[in-house]
């Protein structure tokens, strides 16, 4: 839990003091407004100020012999306007009395305080003279950590405090971080693309200290040589469009494994009337860790799988662990804002990673490993898979390009950017299509259309299914996979939609604030793929360019690979669709689409009742 102190001196002393007439204490309460609550009182005090504050109400005075004065405390109120004489009566302290004997003692104490609180505060005020971005008033030192630690939902919390102030920009202070999260579009291209050598680093986290082996990998690694060496190997060995093209195969086979494993449970079991109900979200993420495991290991299976095409307990677990490491980059940790805090992992981030790393380790390593030790034998002489990939890479002298480390971490970092967006967007396209059947009829109609119904769906057919991608692009737009897109940091101060931005700031670009900002788009909340589709363009693309919403990200820490991204999630989608006719399953009348209480996707995983469409001989036989 976090402890807070909150010391409030107060002062009293006797005597009269002369008035200097020239301040107005009026103001004062907006100047304490600006110093979060500091000592300034004591201050004013000190310089004799008595009869004007009791003018003012901000003192009390006793009618006895000693005179004795009571000051207000300042208190941290979240109006920054609010005047300090407004704070109400039945908050004040009892009257204390101290004798003259002890004076001196309040007086020294008390211009120590100020003494101490002006040099703390001297280079935020220099900085926060400027203009910072609207945002809530911290307490001293946590910043308003204590309010995101206790909501349910930070994300949401945000986007609230952002609705509320009326703003597309926000500075919200976690410890001595700037945190700025950004609803438009506008302002977001701004940080990507006219700021873009500024904001093209990442923060050092906990989380993603472990996840990517000590910053090796390129998603979550800072700005400098190493991202720059592991973004240059990525770019043109392992993500190029040659490997991509020359992987294809791999991948079209883990989609006839996904049409295959849903026929075969429909063979097992069909219902009276035909069909059966088949676990959406458990199909979508198997299928994405297929293929990615595929592509990097050329395996299905890290044990003995399953005789149905389905995952067994490795792959259940392999896939598990990679979407618990993914929530954390997005989760607010205490202890990236207040370093001291973490051997306490009170979020209990700090655990959760550790099991995550250790679970990915257990499967990762022994294939890594194995696979050098194949290399430097001699007994693996050509690549099948990104990992022969990477392992054959060899610098100018003949050694090794990459280290063990930096092969693990990159392994991972793939892993991670892999799975989730394509099997979260097809979940949710499938589940507002069931409640709305028109637009599945019409996504099925254009496949029909375009391919057929003697033939399975392939790659080379995704550039003329638009009405397909406008409807993946709708759930990248109303259902993005996560709330925010990794954090960009200033890497100097900069001025930003008129704002100042401090170097050291976290940038969040929000995925649901720019998807469902209403300056934007016309009925934010309602799916709609027809917004996608623009009556002068020959192809829909799922990039988002113009950052409207989120797909795949742009700019220089963008995602690397559109087109596989694409071309999974396309695959996906239309083999679902193509394969199987799609309803409600029996004794429901409509999908639930709430959200997850915690997170983005589907509070309850999808169920949906499938019914084969094509010929027998159309369903690849494992």
């Amino acid at each position: 839990m976090v402890v807070m102190v909150v010391v409030v001196v107060v002062v009293v002393v006797e005597g009269p003091f002369p008035v200097d007439d020239a301040l107005d204490v009026s103001e004062l309460g907006d100047v304490a407004g600006d110093v979060d609550g500091s000592l300034l009182v004591e201050a004013v005090l000190l310089l004799g100020l008595v009869e004007e504050l009791h003018e003012e109400g901000m003192v009390e005075v006793d009618d006895g012999h000693h005179e004795p004065l009571r000051l207000l405390p300042f208190l941290t109120h979240h109006d920054r306007q609010t005047p300090l004489r407004h704070v109400p009566d039945n908050i004040l302290p009892p009257v204390q009395y101290v004798g003259s004997a002890t004076m001196s003692m309040y007086i020294l104490f008390s211009t120590f305080l100020v003494f101490f609180a002006c040099l703390w505060r001297y280079p935020y005020m220099r900085k926060e003279n400027k203009q910072l971005p609207p945002g809530p008033v911290p307490w001293p030192v946590v910043g308003n950590l204590p309010e995101l630690f206790f909501c349910q939902s930070p994300h949401k919390w945000i986007l609230g405090l952002m609705r509320d102030m009326k703003t597309d920009i926000a500075c919200i202070k976690l410890g001595n971080v700037h945190v700025v999260p950004v609803t438009s579009p506008a302002i977001a291209r701004e940080f990507l693309k006219q700021w873009y050598s500024v904001f093209a680093s990442r923060p050092l986290t906990m989380v993603t200290q472990y996840s990517s082996f000590g910053y090796l990998g390129i998603t979550l690694t800072p700005w400098g040589d190493q991202w720059k060496k592991m973004r240059r190997i990525v770019a043109t060995k392992i993500l190029s469009n040659g490997t991509l093209g020359w992987l294809a195969e791999k991948r079209s086979d883990e989609a006839n494994n996904l049409i295959t494993y849903i026929y075969k449970q429909y063979c097992k079991s069909p219902e009276e009337g035909g069909g059966h109900d088949v676990d959406v979200r458990q199909v979508v993420r198997q299928y994405s860790g297929n293929v990615i495991r595929r592509m990097m290991f050329n395996l299905r299976y890290f044990g003995k799988g399953s005789e149905d095409g389905g995952p067994g307990a490795e792959e259940v677990e392999h896939v598990e662990a990679l979407f618990s490491g993914i929530y954390l980059f997005y989760a607010f940790c205490v202890s990236d804002y207040v370093p001291c805090l973490r051997p306490f992992d009170l979020n209990g981030h700090e655990k959760i990673i550790k099991n995550v790393m250790k679970t990915l380790n257990k499967y990762h390593d022994p294939v890594i490993e194995k696979r050098m030790e194949e290399w430097r034998s001699g007994t693996k002489t050509k690549s099948e898979d990104l990992l022969d990939v990477f392992i054959s890479l060899k610098d100018s002298g003949g050694s090794s390009l990459l280290t063990l480390e930096e092969i693990k971490a990159e392994v991972a970092d793939l892993m991670y950017a892999t799975v989730d967006n394509p099997s979260n967007a097809v979940e949710w396209v499938m589940a507002e299509m069931l409640n709305q059947p028109e637009i599945l009829h019409k996504a099925v109609e254009e496949i029909d259309r375009i391919v057929g119904k003697d033939r399975l769906v392939q790659e080379s057919d995704i550039p003329r299914l638009n009405y397909v991608k406008a409807c993946i692009r709708e759930a990248f737009r109303l259902h993005p996979n996560v709330p925010f897109n990794p954090p960009h940091l200033a890497r100097s101060d900069t001025t930003v939609g008129g704002y100042f931005i401090p170097k050291g700031s976290h940038v969040l670009l929000s995925r649901t604030g720019l998807g469902r900002n209403p300056q934007v788009w016309d009925d934010p909340l309602v799916f709609k793929p027809e917004c996608h589709l623009m009556a002068a363009a020959t192809q829909v693309e799922l990039v988002e360019t113009e950052l409207r919403f989120i797909s795949f990200s742009t700019g220089r820490r963008g995602c690397m690979a559109p087109t596989l991204g694409t071309a999974i999630t396309v695959m996906l989608l239309a083999r679902l669709l193509q394969g199987f006719t799609w309803t409600i399953p029996h004794g429901i009348s409509r999908i639930d689409l709430s959200e997850s209480e915690h997170d983005l996707i589907l509070a309850r995983s999808l169920k949906a009742h499938a019914k084969p469409r094509l010929a027998p001989h159309l369903y690849p036989k494992p």
